[in-house]
């Protein structure tokens, strides 16, 4: 496709929807149309099966069961918004996709034949070109979202996040092994550090990635800017 798709993955509290509104800036500064998305929801039909999800509504499904909508719902996600998209040569930003839920159910003890089944048909063949994993200690993670819920009205910790510690770690290592598994597409971000740093970091792995589309455009002299 004449787009790119770049996916953001990582535990709970990780930052994802701050470094993703930090790249989006940066990609229009260089002239790129940019459509920032979410995992699950993104369309309209994903995004009331959102609610079940997170609310907790979809729990007594069990893990089998809330797997089958994650895929139903980016199913949704793929035709309606991420491929008409890419089609279009945009650059689509999307938080969490099939990683996560490889992560997520997979941790919860769903078999990974069946999540691999669900996977290829709900993204019929659209995959990222490059996976940003922004990892944080579980412990670190779960203080953001518990300083998040106290300033805002979200109305506390979602189905997902309000799991045991020892659960966010496990997926944590989840996440690292899969990077390990499939490095040509992922970048590891440090994302305990400074948001500066952070985000200085995830651009280097961008232009790194796509340096066709930055050759002449002042790219890496940006990226190193922000890493001072």
């Amino acid at each position: 496709m004449a787009g790119h798709f770049i996916t953001f993955e990582g535990g709970e509290g990780a930052g994802k929807s701050t470094q993703i509104a930090r790249l989006k800036t940066f990609l229009e500064s260089h002239g790129k149309t940019v459509v920032v998305t979410r995992e699950p929801g993104g369309s309209p039909g994903a995004e009331k099966i959102r609610q079940l999800l997170l609310s907790g509504e979809a729990k007594d499904l069990g893990p089998r069961g809330e797997a089958m909508l994650f895929a139903t719902a980016r199913a949704d996600h793929v035709d309606t918004t991420i491929k008409p998209a890419l089609e279009r040569g945009d650059w689509v930003l999307c938080d969490r996709y099939a990683d996560s839920t490889r992560v997520y159910q997979g941790e919860a003890g769903v078999d990974a034949a069946y999540l691999k089944l669900l996977e290829t048909a709900a993204v019929a063949g659209i995959y990222p070109d490059l996976t940003l994993l922004i990892d944080v200690p579980a412990e670190i993670g779960l203080s953001r979202v518990a300083e998040r819920s106290r300033s805002d009205d979200s109305g506390g910790p979602d189905r997902f996040e309000g799991e045991a510690l020892k659960v966010h770690k496990r997926r944590r290592e989840m996440f690292l092994a899969l990077a390990k598994e499939e490095a040509h597409r992922f970048a590891v971000i440090d994302g305990s550090r400074d948001l500066d740093k952070v985000a200085a970091d995830i651009q280097k792995a961008v232009t790194g990635a796509f340096a066709e589309e930055f050759e002449g455009t002042g790219g890496a002299k940006k990226v190193s800017e922000a890493a001072t």
